[in-house]
């Protein structure tokens, strides 16, 4: 497995005091769960949004690699949190605090703890590409098929 080191700066006095610092949980998870840095529970009302701090700030290596969050699975189908902007994106030269956006579809307020893990952080490589300007495209069997355009049947080899 393939690591890299990314320098993380701990920017609330509650991280490892009483917060965790983001970890894997398994040794097979892609992406680290993210905590609620908060002294005081947050409500994310039913149809409402909020802003739930981590209180850690990171430096990427460079260009060639991106911090995307994502929704935790258990929250969303347990109680409709997911993130407001569907994945976050740290850039490489983001210096401040990761926030993560979240918006509540559920029925009822949702109510997050201090500590509780509500996302997850997974870094991935970029490439910055150049437009190359044409007047054609190669030709492929889905051709300019749009969305759904292979229907919802499985299709048969």
């Amino acid at each position: 497995m393939a690591e890299q080191k990314v320098k993380v700066k701990i920017v609330s006095p509650l991280i490892k005091r009483q917060i965790p610092m983001p970890s894997y949980a398994t040794p097979g998870s892609a992406g680290m769960d993210l905590h609620a840095c908060c002294e005081e529970p947050i409500v994310i009302p039913a149809g409402g949004r909020g802003s739930i701090p981590t209180g850690i700030a990171i430096e990427l290596p460079g260009p060639e690699m991106v911090a995307l969050l994502f929704p935790r699975s258990g929250l969303a189908s347990k109680h409709g949190i997911s993130l407001s902007n569907a994945v976050g994106v740290i850039d490489s030269d983001y210096r401040g605090e990761i926030i993560c956006l979240v918006k509540n579809d559920g029925p009822t307020d949702f109510v997050v703890n201090p500590g509780d893990r509500v996302a997850q952080i997974a870094f991935f490589p970029v490439f910055q590409v150049e437009w190359d300007e044409t007047e054609r495209l190669g030709e492929t069997v889905r051709g300019a098929g749009g969305m759904g355009s292979t229907g919802v049947a499985a299709h048969k080899p």
